[in-house]
């Protein structure tokens, strides 16, 4: 019993980790053709300057889930992979065009506008994609029948739930992303891009909770079963309402340092954690479910002592890349020659 928590834990966490991270990636993709004519602020620049290191480390964490899921649940990939081969096979057609006119953007200066026009427009639905995934566990456009899953698209495409979620997809990348931004901004002294992106975070950030308001409304009505079980959580709710309001009042406090308001660093802290009590009161409300109601995290389980073994390889290779990461993320958001670089003359 205790094995199969385990293994939905490190699922989760694979989860929030590229949530987190692919939002920030796609929506500093929208910001760079956003502002792609608006050079006095220097915020395409410094939309680029983030994504030229991370979107590659970014999508080594999809591969990670992926190889989770048929790890860790194998019966339970088979489901996914069934119902998913449409809107999965499209997210992945956007993930390629995305990535490969980000690089040529970069190579093809005569064709950088269009390119990166193309690339932004691919990232923003590229979220809202992923997160339609969610409602479709909820089983109610997913037909059971035997040896046979069918995923009824229509029905999906005209319920509000979807859009509730595709909404929230779009705002909180947008949000998280302008957040994120602004801290960099910050960081490089690029003060002009950061008020751009703090204006941008002040005015998302609202809507993204609004979002969420409209996905627990259209929950109640056609997911029940998972609302109900939600509810049980509302002091978690509660609390992750007040880290969002930590994070807006972030971007709105005076600096101590400089004369620039907001600690868009504060705000982002408050906002990952706002995020992760959400997701943890998602999570622990969709459990025993991976696909309502045929498909559970018991029924879907790999052999224990398999699990046991892909365990022990996921803490050891953990223990191998994490520092990693940690040394890299230190490096991009503290090495003031990189931070700094426009000032000094590179690009």
């Amino acid at each position: 019993m205790l094995d199969v928590y385990l293994a939905v834990t490190v699922l989760w966490g694979f989860v929030f980790i590229y949530a987190v991270m692919a939002t920030m990636d796609f929506g500093a993709g929208f910001w760079s053709m956003f502002y792609i004519n608006r050079e006095k602020t220097k915020a395409t620049n410094i939309a680029n300057r983030y994504l030229s290191p991370t979107w590659e480390v970014t999508n080594t964490f999809i591969v990670a889930l992926v190889v989770a899921v048929y790890s860790l649940f194998p019966r339970g990939a088979y489901t996914l992979g069934t119902i998913l081969l449409i809107p999965g096979s499209l997210i992945l057609l956007l993930l390629s065009i995305r990535s490969a006119f980000l690089v040529f953007s970069n190579i093809a200066d005569e064709y950088k506008k269009p390119l990166t026009y193309i690339s932004g427009i691919c990232g923003i639905l590229i979220p809202g994609l992923l997160i339609s995934v969610l409602p479709i566990t909820h089983g109610e456009y997913v037909h059971f029948s035997t040896n046979r899953q069918t995923l009824d698209l229509a029905g999906l495409f005209s319920s509000p739930n979807e859009y509730a979620f595709f909404g929230f997809a779009l705002t909180s990348t947008l949000f998280l992303s302008s957040l994120l931004l602004a801290d960099y901004s910050k960081a490089s002294e690029e003060f002009d891009a950061y008020n751009a992106y703090r204006r941008d975070a002040l005015i998302i950030g609202p809507i993204s909770l609004l979002m969420a308001f409209l996905i627990m409304i259209t929950l109640k009505s056609e997911a029940a079963w998972i609302y109900n079980k939600m509810m049980n959580d509302l002091p978690f709710l509660y609390l992750s309402l007040a880290f969002f309001l930590i994070g807006g009042l972030g971007l709105l406090i005076p600096s101590t340092k400089t004369k620039i308001r907001g600690w868009p660093r504060l705000s982002v802290i408050a906002i990952t954690i706002q995020y992760l009590l959400a997701s943890y009161v998602y999570g622990r409300a969709h459990l025993p479910y991976i696909v309502y109601p045929e498909v559970t995290i018991h029924s879907a389980f790999t052999d224990p002592n398999s699990f046991r073994a892909i365990f022990v390889t996921y803490i050891v290779g953990f223990a191998i890349l994490f520092p990693g990461f940690i040394y890299f993320w230190s490096l991009f958001m503290n090495d003031k020659r990189y931070l700094r670089q426009i000032k000094l003359g590179r690009k």
